[in-house]
């Protein structure tokens, strides 16, 4: 069984208004420490609003006093199976954030580290969409990025995180517990656990005949929990 994660195509994800997403080895370490835990997360939005309008539930930790101060406690609700304390905060009638006033955020300088982290180049990165619900201007927008690659590394990197994704997508009865379904938590998936498919890369960064599947997969599973070990130690 197949995700049902869109793949785009490895070569050519973005349109003729393309916007500098930096050297791509350098947003893939901050952005695995960001997912680590082991720096802050603060992504400029640059003047999108993209995922303030696609009905994403946000969650907030109840030390994000600033942010929960600014936002109306109706607003907000329990987050379920998480310790007392976290909530979450919903969407209006046409999925955007109750906190989207005048297309800009009211609380910008002091939003939740959900906001803060989400960054959807995530997408290009894995060479995936996003899939979900009321997500095209996320997809609009990823579409836009372009990544730049200082060295042959950061290209060799891009190659992993990519067929990842792939085998990911394509194989994931591979897996007991199966993979992400959310298109987001698929893509920084690969990111975490790319390092596998760096192995299995010949000298020129393409990559070599893979093992099997089950053993591919098993390689997949002890990076994602090296990197879940980590988090919990930071």
């Amino acid at each position: 069984m197949e995700s049902d994660v869109e793949l785009l195509g490895v070569v050519d994800v973005t349109d003729p208004q393309e916007l500098p997403a930096g050297g791509f080895s350098s947003w893939l370490q901050s952005t695995r420490s960001a997912q680590a835990g082991d720096v802050g997360a603060d992504v400029p939005c640059a003047g999108c609003n993209a995922c303030c309008k696609a009905s994403y539930f946000i969650h907030i930790r109840p030390d994000e006093t600033e942010a929960l101060a600014l936002i109306p406690e109706a607003l907000l609700f329990a987050a379920p199976s998480l310790p007392k304390g976290n909530v979450l905060m919903g969407f209006d009638e046409h999925g955007h954030c109750p906190m989207l006033i005048d297309d800009a955020c009211s609380i910008y300088e002091h939003r939740p580290i959900t906001c803060r982290r989400f960054d959807c180049r995530v997408f290009p990165a894995a060479g995936i969409a996003a899939s979900e619900d009321h997500t095209a201007l996320i997809t609009q927008r990823a579409r836009r990025w372009k990544f730049g690659y200082p060295s042959e590394g950061d290209r060799d990197q891009h190659t992993a995180v990519r067929a990842a994704a792939k085998f990911l997508t394509k194989h994931a009865e591979c897996f007991p517990n199966g993979v992400p379904n959310n298109s987001t938590q698929l893509a920084i998936l690969a990111i975490k656990v790319h390092e596998v498919f760096l192995e299995y890369q010949d000298k020129s960064g393409k990559p070599e005949r893979l093992p099997p599947d089950l053993e591919v997969a098993q390689a997949i599973i002890d990076a994602s929990e090296r990197f879940e070990a980590r988090v919990k130690s930071s």
